[in-house]
């Protein structure tokens, strides 16, 4: 029974996945996410329900349009098996039950997923996205036991704060933006969802992963110090991370001092 529970969801994770390819697209350029249906970017012509299998069309198309043979990006199967595997993540993390846990882990991960890919194309993070998901994170937290609405609040204010503060010193030392506002909204939604540990801890796995990122292209694509990094993208799978095995990482820190 198990087994099929977790088909069920990494399909259903699929086909969402492929949704979200439409929103990546199409919400940063402010178009209909239902009107025209989805065509080829290269020759314009309409995707056939069975050349729009989630993964498997991508596969079988070998990554081309049928019609013109143009190149079909990577990213849309990478969104559809993210957030497939995602779903199932969350599932095995909330007790192995379709409860209200698992539904909200899903909603965080769905809008993880479209922020991180759309602020890697980008570089923006939609209030469309970020506003909503800080709301239903802030709702969700009435019916929690493990983080009370208070809790939530700190949370965001803690982590927004924080990049307040980075924005703040930024512009005063170098008299110019250093983080877009997108990025505040976005840790006002992880503070809400995930508290104030594992929000610190979600801000620092981003910025390690986004330092080593930019000394990657620094020394090795030849980028200068001025070259800007979509932070949304780190935020992203480090606030999944945070939310799935947070608490277990942060007792695994402290258990080091307590020796």
């Amino acid at each position: 029974m198990e087994t099929m529970t977790v088909i069920f969801i990494a399909v259903a994770g699929l086909v969402l996945g492929s949704f979200f390819n439409v929103v990546i697209y199409r919400l940063p350029r402010e178009k209909s996410l239902m009107r025209p249906p989805s065509s080829c970017p290269g020759c314009g012509a309409r995707i056939k329900p069975y050349d729009n299998i989630p993964v498997l069309s991508y596969i079988i198309l070998r990554g081309k349009c049928r019609k013109c043979g143009q190149k079909i990006s990577a990213v849309y199967p990478a969104v559809e098996a993210l957030t497939a595997l995602g779903f199932v993540l969350v599932f095995f993390n909330s007790g192995r039950a379709l409860g209200l846990e698992f539904f909200a882990g899903c909603v965080f991960t769905s809008a993880l997923v479209v922020l991180g890919f759309i602020d890697y194309h980008h570089q923006i993070l939609p209030d469309a996205i970020t506003l909503p998901g800080l709301v239903l994170a802030l709702a969700y937290s009435f019916f929690r036991d493990d983080l009370t609405f208070r809790g939530a609040l700190v949370g965001a204010v803690a982590g927004a704060g924080f990049l307040l503060l980075v924005y703040g010193a930024y512009f005063l030392i170098r008299k110019k933006e250093g983080l877009g506002m997108g990025d505040v909204t976005m840790l006002l939604m992880i503070g809400a969802t995930l508290g104030l540990t594992r929000t610190l801890l979600t801000l620092i796995l981003a910025s390690f992963a986004g330092a080593l990122v930019g000394v990657y292209f620094i020394l090795r694509r030849g980028k200068d110090f001025q070259f800007a990094l979509p932070f949304g993208t780190f935020l992203a799978p480090a606030a999944f991370v945070a939310m799935l095995w947070g608490e277990r990482i942060v007792r695994a820190y402290m258990s080091l001092y307590r020796r």
